[in-house]
């Protein structure tokens, strides 16, 4: 089939409905209603003769051909992007879409460059787009390997092949807990009787899966994956939790939260900058790393 800037766009909504897990969940990425989205699916099915996936009560699955969609759609869009890259290039000129994968709650940390370094390359080039996807942190590093993004700020102890990774700078979490907390108005001298009661949140987020060996109980009933509801469940009163230092002092300056023996009970993780060695030729995405990394320098 001849492909159309009309079929570019199909895809594009294509795969944000896949990488969303879902017609409903795609529904704020795309900024437009299920109703819209579920017919421009339908329209793309027609267009390509073939069954992109199942959908109603059971939930959403890629069926086979849409699996090959999906991973064609990709390589394709990557291409468009690389085309207009390259051409853009050849004019001295920087234009196409900047892509950047980052962890949560980065932008209260004031090390991070990123906004910096959107700004100087918006200075670069009137013809730049800039889409931002906050994710987990495993993610983070899925996205750039299979193209969606062309860096990504995040957490990693196992690399990747493929991919390089820039230290960052290292970022420090503590234990709090939150007004209301038996722990929060605890005499120190007591601190370390009532710990054993008390529940911590279990997170599968890699920030909050570091092997502490801290002999807390975390059997209990608060699961967060992200910080952001770490932070409500320690508003709660009736949990603790680790956040990062940055993001946690926001409720620490407003006398709600408070660490917990912080000199015992911190850890810090690692922040790495992380490109596509494959990416190696695109001036855009140079570019990107270049301000990121230099913006990053002078924040520190």
């Amino acid at each position: 089939m001849q492909v159309h800037d009309v079929d570019l766009r199909l895809l594009r909504i294509f795969v944000a409905i896949v990488e969303c897990g879902g017609l409903s969940a795609a529904e704020s990425r795309l900024n437009i209603g299920r109703s819209t989205i579920s017919s421009h699916l339908s329209d793309l099915e027609v267009r390509l003769g073939i069954k992109l996936c199942k959908r109603g009560r059971s939930g959403f699955e890629l069926t086979e051909p849409g699996r090959v969609t999906y991973q064609a759609s990709l390589e394709l869009l990557q291409q468009c992007e690389a085309f207009a890259t390259t051409v853009a290039s050849s004019k001295d000129e920087l234009s196409g879409r900047v892509t950047i994968a980052v962890i949560d709650t980065m932008v209260s940390d004031p090390r991070c460059g990123v906004a910096s370094a959107i700004a100087a390359l918006k200075a670069r080039g009137n013809n730049i787009q800039f889409d931002i996807n906050v994710c987990e942190a495993r993610e983070v590093e899925t996205s750039v390997v299979n193209g969606r993004s062309l860096v990504g700020l995040g957490v990693s102890r196992h690399h990747l092949r493929g991919l390089d990774y820039f230290p960052l700078h290292n970022e420090t979490n503590y234990l709090y807990c939150g007004v209301g907390h038996p722990l929060f108005d605890c005499e120190p001298s007591k601190v370390e009787l009532l710990l054993p009661d008390a529940e911590v949140i279990t997170s599968n987020y890699m920030r909050d899966r570091e092997t502490r060996n801290d002999g807390l109980n975390y059997q209990n009933s608060a699961i967060a994956y992200h910080d952001e509801g770490i932070a409500h469940l320690i508003l709660s009163g009736a949990f603790i939790g680790y956040l990062p230092e940055h993001y946690a002092s926001f409720w620490v300056d407003k006398g709600l939260f408070k660490p917990i023996l912080p000199e015992k009970y911190c850890y810090q993780i690692p922040v790495v900058l992380i490109s596509s060695k494959s990416n190696s030729v695109s001036p855009l995405a140079n570019a990107l790393i270049e301000e990121i990394k230099r913006c990053h320098v002078s924040a520190c």
